[in-house]
Protein backbone atom coordinates (compact mmCIF):
# COMPACT_ATOMS: atom_id res chain seq x y z
CA UNK A 1 0.00 0.00 0.00
CA UNK A 2 1.57 3.38 -0.79
CA UNK A 3 1.42 6.34 1.59
CA UNK A 4 -0.14 8.50 -0.98
CA UNK A 5 -3.04 6.30 -1.73
CA UNK A 6 -4.40 5.09 1.75
CA UNK A 7 -2.07 6.51 4.29
CA UNK A 8 -1.60 10.04 5.84
CA UNK A 9 0.15 12.12 3.38
CA UNK A 10 2.77 12.76 5.71
CA UNK A 11 5.53 10.70 7.50
CA UNK A 12 5.33 10.34 11.05
CA UNK A 13 7.98 13.05 12.07
CA UNK A 14 10.50 11.78 15.38
CA UNK A 15 9.19 12.98 18.54
CA UNK A 16 10.68 15.32 20.32
CA UNK A 17 11.97 14.22 23.59
CA UNK A 18 11.33 16.03 26.55
CA UNK A 19 14.72 17.89 28.25
CA UNK A 20 15.97 16.75 31.70
CA UNK A 21 14.42 20.52 33.03
CA UNK A 22 11.62 20.37 31.07
CA UNK A 23 10.45 16.96 32.92
CA UNK A 24 11.56 17.93 36.42
CA UNK A 25 9.61 21.28 35.45
CA UNK A 26 6.65 19.12 34.59
CA UNK A 27 6.86 17.00 37.61
CA UNK A 28 7.00 19.73 39.93
CA UNK A 29 3.83 21.03 38.31
CA UNK A 30 1.70 17.87 38.55
CA UNK A 31 2.50 17.21 42.74
CA UNK A 32 1.43 14.45 43.69
CA UNK A 33 -0.43 12.65 41.30
CA UNK A 34 1.63 9.39 40.67
CA UNK A 35 4.08 9.31 37.78
CA UNK A 36 6.22 6.58 36.45
CA UNK A 37 9.73 7.54 34.54
CA UNK A 38 10.97 3.88 34.39
CA UNK A 39 11.83 3.32 30.64
CA UNK A 40 10.73 -0.74 30.44
CA UNK A 41 6.75 1.07 31.94
CA UNK A 42 6.85 3.96 29.65
CA UNK A 43 7.47 1.70 26.78
CA UNK A 44 4.29 -0.50 27.87
CA UNK A 45 1.82 1.91 28.32
CA UNK A 46 3.04 4.08 25.29
CA UNK A 47 2.29 0.81 22.72
CA UNK A 48 -0.86 -0.67 21.77
CA UNK A 49 -1.90 -3.66 19.21
CA UNK A 50 -0.88 -1.28 16.18
CA UNK A 51 1.66 -4.34 15.08
CA UNK A 52 -1.62 -6.17 13.31
CA UNK A 53 -0.62 -3.99 10.81
CA UNK A 54 2.26 -4.75 8.84
CA UNK A 55 2.04 -0.92 7.17
CA UNK A 56 2.07 0.60 10.92
CA UNK A 57 4.75 -1.97 12.72
CA UNK A 58 7.91 -0.29 11.66
CA UNK A 59 6.66 3.69 11.97
CA UNK A 60 5.35 3.22 15.41
CA UNK A 61 7.84 0.33 16.94
CA UNK A 62 10.23 2.71 18.47
CA UNK A 63 7.43 5.28 19.62
CA UNK A 64 7.42 5.90 23.33
CA UNK A 65 5.72 8.87 25.69
CA UNK A 66 8.59 10.24 28.52
CA UNK A 67 6.71 9.92 31.80
CA UNK A 68 3.51 7.73 32.12
CA UNK A 69 1.11 9.30 34.41
CA UNK A 70 -2.10 7.76 36.06
CA UNK A 71 -4.82 9.80 37.68
CA UNK A 72 -6.52 8.94 40.60
CA UNK A 73 -9.64 11.26 39.99
CA UNK A 74 -11.06 14.12 38.31
CA UNK A 75 -8.74 16.26 40.15
CA UNK A 76 -5.53 14.72 38.94
CA UNK A 77 -6.22 14.90 35.56
CA UNK A 78 -7.26 18.56 35.55
CA UNK A 79 -4.13 19.53 37.16
CA UNK A 80 -1.62 17.57 35.16
CA UNK A 81 -3.77 18.97 31.78
CA UNK A 82 -3.19 22.33 33.36
CA UNK A 83 0.88 21.62 33.80
CA UNK A 84 0.80 19.84 30.65
CA UNK A 85 -1.11 22.92 28.34
CA UNK A 86 1.45 25.14 30.18
CA UNK A 87 4.17 24.17 29.67
CA UNK A 88 2.82 23.20 26.03
CA UNK A 89 3.64 18.62 26.74
CA UNK A 90 1.66 16.49 24.42
CA UNK A 91 -0.85 13.84 26.09
CA UNK A 92 -1.86 10.87 25.09
CA UNK A 93 -4.72 9.33 26.74
CA UNK A 94 -5.27 5.31 27.50
CA UNK A 95 -7.37 2.74 28.53
CA UNK A 96 -6.04 -0.57 28.11
CA UNK A 97 -4.01 0.16 25.05
CA UNK A 98 -6.29 -3.07 23.28
CA UNK A 99 -6.81 -0.56 20.52
CA UNK A 100 -5.74 -2.26 16.69
CA UNK A 101 -4.09 0.88 14.94
CA UNK A 102 -1.92 2.74 16.73
CA UNK A 103 -4.71 4.87 18.79
CA UNK A 104 -2.96 4.99 21.64
CA UNK A 105 0.27 5.28 20.67
CA UNK A 106 2.23 8.80 21.25
CA UNK A 107 3.30 10.19 18.09
CA UNK A 108 5.02 13.27 19.65
CA UNK A 109 5.76 11.93 22.66
CA UNK A 110 5.02 13.79 26.08
CA UNK A 111 2.85 11.85 28.93
CA UNK A 112 0.65 8.85 28.91
CA UNK A 113 -1.78 9.54 30.88
CA UNK A 114 -3.22 5.80 31.89
CA UNK A 115 -6.79 5.99 33.17
CA UNK A 116 -6.93 2.37 34.76
CA UNK A 117 -7.12 3.58 38.00
CA UNK A 118 -10.19 5.56 37.77
CA UNK A 119 -12.43 2.55 37.84
CA UNK A 120 -15.48 3.30 39.98
CA UNK A 121 -19.12 2.70 39.57
CA UNK A 122 -20.70 5.71 40.56
CA UNK A 123 -24.05 4.78 40.06
CA UNK A 124 -26.66 2.30 38.80
CA UNK A 125 -30.15 2.95 37.73
CA UNK A 126 -32.57 -0.01 36.01
CA UNK A 127 -31.02 0.03 32.22
CA UNK A 128 -28.30 2.64 33.37
CA UNK A 129 -25.08 3.24 34.55
CA UNK A 130 -22.86 5.99 35.56
CA UNK A 131 -19.23 4.43 35.54
CA UNK A 132 -15.17 5.99 35.65
CA UNK A 133 -14.10 5.52 32.66
CA UNK A 134 -11.12 3.37 33.45
CA UNK A 135 -13.16 0.97 34.62
CA UNK A 136 -12.11 -2.76 33.03
CA UNK A 137 -15.47 -4.11 31.13
CA UNK A 138 -15.62 -7.78 32.33
CA UNK A 139 -15.39 -6.22 35.93
CA UNK A 140 -18.23 -3.78 35.19
CA UNK A 141 -20.59 -6.41 33.68
CA UNK A 142 -19.41 -8.44 36.54
CA UNK A 143 -21.10 -5.96 38.73
CA UNK A 144 -24.20 -4.26 37.35
CA UNK A 145 -25.17 -8.36 36.48
CA UNK A 146 -26.64 -9.17 39.94
CA UNK A 147 -29.30 -6.54 39.50
CA UNK A 148 -30.16 -7.59 36.07
CA UNK A 149 -28.24 -5.83 33.75
CA UNK A 150 -25.33 -6.15 31.19
CA UNK A 151 -23.52 -3.67 28.48
CA UNK A 152 -25.20 -3.49 25.38
CA UNK A 153 -21.73 -3.88 23.56
CA UNK A 154 -18.33 -4.69 24.40
CA UNK A 155 -15.52 -5.43 21.98
CA UNK A 156 -13.53 -9.22 21.95
CA UNK A 157 -11.32 -7.62 24.60
CA UNK A 158 -13.64 -7.32 27.45
CA UNK A 159 -11.82 -9.14 30.14
CA UNK A 160 -8.64 -6.73 29.04
CA UNK A 161 -10.57 -3.21 28.29
CA UNK A 162 -11.83 -0.27 29.62
CA UNK A 163 -15.00 1.32 28.87
CA UNK A 164 -13.16 5.03 28.31
CA UNK A 165 -11.29 3.23 25.83
CA UNK A 166 -14.11 1.43 24.03
CA UNK A 167 -16.23 4.51 23.68
CA UNK A 168 -12.70 6.94 22.60
CA UNK A 169 -11.15 4.26 20.16
CA UNK A 170 -14.20 1.32 19.23
CA UNK A 171 -17.39 1.90 17.49
CA UNK A 172 -18.90 -1.39 17.51
CA UNK A 173 -18.41 -5.56 18.89
CA UNK A 174 -20.34 -8.10 20.26
CA UNK A 175 -24.03 -6.54 20.51
CA UNK A 176 -23.91 -4.90 17.63
CA UNK A 177 -26.03 -7.26 15.96
CA UNK A 178 -29.12 -6.34 18.24
CA UNK A 179 -28.33 -2.48 19.23
CA UNK A 180 -25.73 -1.03 16.17
CA UNK A 181 -22.20 1.06 16.83
CA UNK A 182 -21.29 3.51 19.40
CA UNK A 183 -22.53 6.29 17.70
CA UNK A 184 -25.82 5.41 16.93
CA UNK A 185 -28.15 7.78 18.95
CA UNK A 186 -28.92 6.66 22.15
CA UNK A 187 -25.84 4.14 22.76
CA UNK A 188 -23.99 6.69 24.88
CA UNK A 189 -26.29 8.72 27.22
CA UNK A 190 -23.55 11.02 28.70
CA UNK A 191 -19.78 11.88 29.02
CA UNK A 192 -17.92 13.87 31.14
CA UNK A 193 -15.05 15.52 29.39
CA UNK A 194 -11.90 17.42 31.07
CA UNK A 195 -10.54 20.22 27.91
CA UNK A 196 -7.27 20.66 27.11
CA UNK A 197 -6.51 24.34 28.31
CA UNK A 198 -4.66 26.42 30.76
CA UNK A 199 -7.61 26.47 32.82
CA UNK A 200 -9.21 23.11 31.92
CA UNK A 201 -13.23 22.78 32.09
CA UNK A 202 -14.88 20.00 32.90
CA UNK A 203 -18.05 19.11 30.46
CA UNK A 204 -20.89 17.03 30.52
CA UNK A 205 -21.55 15.87 27.03
CA UNK A 206 -25.05 14.53 26.65
CA UNK A 207 -26.77 12.53 23.56
CA UNK A 208 -25.76 13.74 20.57
CA UNK A 209 -23.36 15.57 21.67
CA UNK A 210 -21.35 12.85 23.16
CA UNK A 211 -20.35 12.02 19.17
CA UNK A 212 -17.36 14.58 19.64
CA UNK A 213 -15.96 12.43 21.97
CA UNK A 214 -16.40 8.84 20.22
CA UNK A 215 -14.15 7.08 18.05
CA UNK A 216 -11.93 10.30 18.30
CA UNK A 217 -8.69 8.24 19.83
CA UNK A 218 -8.55 10.85 22.81
CA UNK A 219 -8.09 13.91 20.32
CA UNK A 220 -11.18 15.64 21.23
CA UNK A 221 -10.91 15.94 24.98
CA UNK A 222 -10.57 13.47 27.95
CA UNK A 223 -13.38 11.41 28.92
CA UNK A 224 -13.26 10.80 32.77
CA UNK A 225 -16.78 9.44 33.48
CA UNK A 226 -19.46 7.71 31.43
CA UNK A 227 -23.62 7.23 31.34
CA UNK A 228 -23.96 4.46 29.30
CA UNK A 229 -27.63 2.62 28.63
CA UNK A 230 -27.79 -1.03 29.33
CA UNK A 231 -29.29 -4.21 28.42
CA UNK A 232 -31.40 -6.99 30.40
CA UNK A 233 -28.94 -9.68 31.24
CA UNK A 234 -29.85 -12.67 29.58
CA UNK A 235 -28.42 -16.34 30.17
CA UNK A 236 -26.28 -16.53 27.23
CA UNK A 237 -25.41 -19.60 25.34
CA UNK A 238 -22.28 -20.06 23.12
CA UNK A 239 -23.21 -21.43 19.67
CA UNK A 240 -20.95 -22.52 16.71
CA UNK A 241 -22.74 -24.11 13.88
CA UNK A 242 -21.08 -25.57 11.31
CA UNK A 243 -21.94 -25.57 7.21
CA UNK A 244 -20.69 -27.73 4.38
CA UNK A 245 -20.20 -23.87 2.43
CA UNK A 246 -19.76 -20.40 3.14
CA UNK A 247 -22.50 -19.39 1.23
CA UNK A 248 -25.05 -21.65 2.80
CA UNK A 249 -23.14 -20.00 6.50
CA UNK A 250 -23.28 -16.84 5.15
CA UNK A 251 -27.42 -17.22 3.99
CA UNK A 252 -27.99 -18.42 7.62
CA UNK A 253 -26.25 -15.66 9.74
CA UNK A 254 -27.99 -13.30 7.69
CA UNK A 255 -31.31 -14.87 8.39
CA UNK A 256 -30.58 -15.23 12.22
CA UNK A 257 -29.69 -11.84 12.34
CA UNK A 258 -33.16 -10.47 10.69
CA UNK A 259 -35.25 -12.60 12.75
CA UNK A 260 -36.33 -10.10 15.62
CA UNK A 261 -37.83 -12.77 17.89
CA UNK A 262 -34.16 -14.72 18.55
CA UNK A 263 -32.20 -12.49 20.72
CA UNK A 264 -29.06 -12.88 20.23
CA UNK A 265 -25.33 -10.48 21.12
CA UNK A 266 -23.07 -12.78 18.54
CA UNK A 267 -23.27 -13.70 14.51
CA UNK A 268 -19.49 -14.69 13.29
CA UNK A 269 -19.55 -16.05 10.08
CA UNK A 270 -16.02 -17.53 9.39
CA UNK A 271 -14.87 -19.37 5.88
CA UNK A 272 -12.47 -22.55 6.37
CA UNK A 273 -9.30 -22.43 6.70
CA UNK A 274 -9.71 -19.81 9.50
CA UNK A 275 -11.68 -22.03 12.32
CA UNK A 276 -8.37 -24.40 12.14
CA UNK A 277 -6.61 -21.75 13.57
CA UNK A 278 -8.52 -21.25 16.58
CA UNK A 279 -6.78 -22.66 19.98
CA UNK A 280 -8.74 -25.08 21.59
CA UNK A 281 -12.06 -24.18 20.16
CA UNK A 282 -10.44 -25.71 16.95
CA UNK A 283 -10.48 -29.59 18.72
CA UNK A 284 -14.22 -29.50 18.65
CA UNK A 285 -14.90 -28.77 15.06
CA UNK A 286 -15.03 -30.51 12.26
CA UNK A 287 -11.99 -30.64 9.63
CA UNK A 288 -13.05 -28.38 6.17
CA UNK A 289 -16.31 -26.86 7.12
CA UNK A 290 -17.29 -23.00 7.47
CA UNK A 291 -18.87 -21.87 10.96
CA UNK A 292 -20.87 -19.55 12.50
CA UNK A 293 -20.54 -18.32 15.96
CA UNK A 294 -23.09 -17.01 18.13
CA UNK A 295 -24.34 -16.05 21.24
CA UNK A 296 -28.39 -16.74 21.46
CA UNK A 297 -30.52 -16.31 25.16
CA UNK A 298 -30.99 -19.39 26.46
CA UNK A 299 -34.81 -18.69 26.19
CA UNK A 300 -34.56 -18.63 22.25
CA UNK A 301 -32.63 -21.68 21.69
CA UNK A 302 -35.73 -23.64 20.28
CA UNK A 303 -36.22 -20.87 17.38
CA UNK A 304 -32.56 -20.62 16.62
CA UNK A 305 -32.55 -24.32 16.46
CA UNK A 306 -35.24 -24.40 13.95
CA UNK A 307 -33.79 -21.99 11.92
CA UNK A 308 -30.39 -24.46 12.20
CA UNK A 309 -32.39 -27.04 11.07
CA UNK A 310 -34.05 -25.25 8.13
CA UNK A 311 -30.90 -24.02 6.52
CA UNK A 312 -28.90 -27.22 6.87
CA UNK A 313 -26.74 -26.62 9.57
CA UNK A 314 -25.21 -28.52 12.70
CA UNK A 315 -24.71 -27.57 16.40
CA UNK A 316 -21.01 -28.56 16.98
CA UNK A 317 -20.63 -26.75 20.30
CA UNK A 318 -22.93 -25.25 23.27
CA UNK A 319 -22.05 -24.31 26.63
CA UNK A 320 -22.94 -21.89 29.18
CA UNK A 321 -21.28 -18.38 28.69
CA UNK A 322 -21.21 -16.81 31.76
CA UNK A 323 -19.76 -20.63 33.24
CA UNK A 324 -17.03 -20.19 30.30
CA UNK A 325 -16.44 -16.24 30.93
CA UNK A 326 -15.59 -17.32 34.72
CA UNK A 327 -13.96 -20.22 33.84
CA UNK A 328 -11.61 -20.33 30.56
CA UNK A 329 -9.39 -23.10 31.40
CA UNK A 330 -11.01 -25.61 28.90
CA UNK A 331 -12.26 -23.01 25.93
CA UNK A 332 -12.32 -19.38 25.47
CA UNK A 333 -15.49 -17.46 25.71
CA UNK A 334 -16.67 -17.53 21.84
CA UNK A 335 -16.59 -13.66 21.91
CA UNK A 336 -12.69 -14.19 21.91
CA UNK A 337 -12.88 -16.17 18.57
CA UNK A 338 -14.39 -13.39 16.86
CA UNK A 339 -13.83 -9.73 16.19
CA UNK A 340 -10.22 -8.89 15.79
CA UNK A 341 -9.27 -11.94 17.94
CA UNK A 342 -9.62 -13.89 15.19
CA UNK A 343 -7.32 -11.64 13.72
CA UNK A 344 -4.77 -12.28 16.97
CA UNK A 345 -5.49 -16.00 16.69
CA UNK A 346 -4.62 -16.19 12.72
CA UNK A 347 -1.61 -14.16 12.96
CA UNK A 348 -0.22 -16.31 16.01
CA UNK A 349 -0.21 -19.11 13.50
CA UNK A 350 1.00 -17.47 10.38
CA UNK A 351 2.74 -13.78 10.99
CA UNK A 352 1.85 -12.79 7.08
CA UNK A 353 -1.64 -12.32 8.13
CA UNK A 354 -3.11 -9.08 9.05
CA UNK A 355 -6.52 -7.58 8.28
CA UNK A 356 -9.10 -5.22 6.66
CA UNK A 357 -12.45 -3.29 8.14
CA UNK A 358 -15.10 -3.56 5.59
CA UNK A 359 -18.96 -2.68 5.22
CA UNK A 360 -20.83 -4.42 2.39
CA UNK A 361 -23.52 -2.92 0.75
CA UNK A 362 -26.81 -3.72 2.07
CA UNK A 363 -28.39 -4.44 -1.22
CA UNK A 364 -26.14 -7.09 -1.91
CA UNK A 365 -23.74 -7.85 0.54
CA UNK A 366 -24.10 -11.77 0.67
CA UNK A 367 -23.48 -11.39 -3.29
CA UNK A 368 -20.82 -9.15 -2.75
CA UNK A 369 -18.87 -11.37 -0.20
CA UNK A 370 -18.92 -13.88 -2.88
CA UNK A 371 -17.52 -12.23 -5.37
CA UNK A 372 -14.45 -11.28 -2.76
CA UNK A 373 -14.32 -15.12 -2.08
CA UNK A 374 -14.30 -15.84 -5.65
CA UNK A 375 -11.55 -12.99 -6.74
CA UNK A 376 -9.53 -13.37 -3.82
CA UNK A 377 -9.24 -16.34 -2.94
CA UNK A 378 -7.30 -17.85 0.14
CA UNK A 379 -5.28 -14.40 -0.02
CA UNK A 380 -8.35 -13.03 1.76
CA UNK A 381 -10.12 -15.52 3.86
CA UNK A 382 -13.68 -14.59 4.77
CA UNK A 383 -14.59 -13.33 8.53
CA UNK A 384 -17.44 -11.87 8.53
CA UNK A 385 -19.75 -9.78 11.29
CA UNK A 386 -23.50 -9.11 11.43
CA UNK A 387 -24.45 -5.82 12.95
CA UNK A 388 -26.91 -3.02 12.77
CA UNK A 389 -25.73 0.13 11.22
CA UNK A 390 -27.55 2.80 10.52
CA UNK A 391 -30.81 1.52 11.12
CA UNK A 392 -30.42 -1.76 8.88
CA UNK A 393 -28.76 -5.16 9.34
CA UNK A 394 -25.47 -5.26 7.38
CA UNK A 395 -22.73 -7.69 6.82
CA UNK A 396 -19.23 -6.38 8.76
CA UNK A 397 -15.98 -7.62 6.79
CA UNK A 398 -13.19 -8.38 9.01
CA UNK A 399 -11.57 -10.23 6.24
CA UNK A 400 -7.65 -11.82 6.86
CA UNK A 401 -5.56 -11.06 4.47
CA UNK A 402 -2.08 -12.49 3.61
CA UNK A 403 0.14 -9.45 3.37
CA UNK A 404 3.19 -9.26 0.79
CA UNK A 405 3.59 -5.78 -0.10
CA UNK A 406 2.10 -2.77 0.85
CA UNK A 407 0.96 -1.87 -2.80
CA UNK A 408 -0.78 -5.13 -2.88
CA UNK A 409 -2.64 -4.32 -0.17
CA UNK A 410 -3.39 -1.43 -1.40
CA UNK A 411 -4.67 -3.30 -4.74
CA UNK A 412 -7.19 -5.05 -2.59
CA UNK A 413 -8.54 -1.72 -0.51
CA UNK A 414 -8.67 -0.20 -3.90
CA UNK A 415 -10.50 -2.91 -5.65
CA UNK A 416 -13.33 -3.47 -2.83
CA UNK A 417 -13.68 0.38 -2.88
CA UNK A 418 -14.47 0.41 -6.32
CA UNK A 419 -17.05 -2.32 -6.00
CA UNK A 420 -18.89 -0.54 -3.44
CA UNK A 421 -17.39 -1.99 -0.24
CA UNK A 422 -16.42 0.64 2.22
CA UNK A 423 -13.37 0.11 3.96
CA UNK A 424 -12.65 1.76 7.10
CA UNK A 425 -8.32 1.38 6.72
CA UNK A 426 -7.17 -0.25 9.69
CA UNK A 427 -3.45 0.69 8.29
CA UNK A 428 -3.51 4.72 8.79
CA UNK A 429 -2.69 6.48 12.31
CA UNK A 430 -5.12 8.93 11.43
CA UNK A 431 -8.86 9.92 12.05
CA UNK A 432 -9.88 10.41 8.33
CA UNK A 433 -7.59 8.38 6.88
CA UNK A 434 -9.17 5.30 8.62
CA UNK A 435 -12.52 6.44 8.22
CA UNK A 436 -14.87 4.84 5.36
CA UNK A 437 -15.71 8.60 3.62
CA UNK A 438 -11.73 9.67 4.60
CA UNK A 439 -12.99 12.54 6.56
CA UNK A 440 -13.70 13.87 10.37
CA UNK A 441 -17.32 14.54 11.49
CA UNK A 442 -17.39 17.95 11.54
CA UNK A 443 -18.39 18.26 15.15
CA UNK A 444 -14.90 16.71 16.33
CA UNK A 445 -13.25 19.01 13.86
CA UNK A 446 -15.47 22.30 15.95
CA UNK A 447 -14.82 20.03 19.35
CA UNK A 448 -11.32 19.79 18.95
CA UNK A 449 -10.67 23.49 18.31
CA UNK A 450 -12.72 24.66 21.85
CA UNK A 451 -11.43 22.21 24.38
CA UNK A 452 -8.29 21.56 22.46
CA UNK A 453 -6.90 25.09 21.16
CA UNK A 454 -3.02 24.10 21.47
CA UNK A 455 -3.77 20.80 19.66
CA UNK A 456 -1.89 18.82 22.59
CA UNK A 457 -4.13 15.82 22.83
CA UNK A 458 -2.84 12.81 21.01
CA UNK A 459 -1.54 15.02 18.03
CA UNK A 460 -1.03 13.75 15.01
CA UNK A 461 -3.95 11.47 14.79
CA UNK A 462 -6.32 14.55 13.13
CA UNK A 463 -5.19 15.12 10.05
CA UNK A 464 -7.13 17.94 9.28
CA UNK A 465 -6.59 19.65 12.79
CA UNK A 466 -4.55 23.44 12.87
CA UNK A 467 -3.46 24.47 16.35
CA UNK A 468 -5.42 28.14 17.34
CA UNK A 469 -1.42 29.35 17.18
CA UNK A 470 -0.61 28.13 13.96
Amino acid sequence: MTLAAHSSPFAIPAPRALSDSELARLIDAIGDVPFSTDRARVKKKSLDFYWYSPVLKPRMADLRGDIVVTPRDETDVLRVVAACSELQVPITVRGAGTGNYGQAVPLAGGVVLDMIEMDKVLWLKPGLVRVQAGKLMLKLDREIRSSGWEQRMFPSTKRTATIGGFVAGGSGGVGSVTYGVLGDRGNINAARVVTCEKSPRVLELRGEDTRAVNHAYGTTGIITELEMPLAPAWPWRDVVVSFNGFAKAAEFAQQLALSDAIVKKLITPIAWPVPSFLPRLNERLPDGRDIVICMIAAPSMQGFTDLVSQHGGEIVHDVDAMAVEDDPSSVLPLYEYTWNHTTLHAMKVDKSFTYLQSLFPAGNSLEMVQHMIDTFGDEVPMHLEMIRYAGQTITCGLQLVRFTTEERLDEIIAYHEAHGVAIANPHVWTLEDGSPDKTTPPDQNRFKHEADPDGLLNPGKMRGFTPAAA
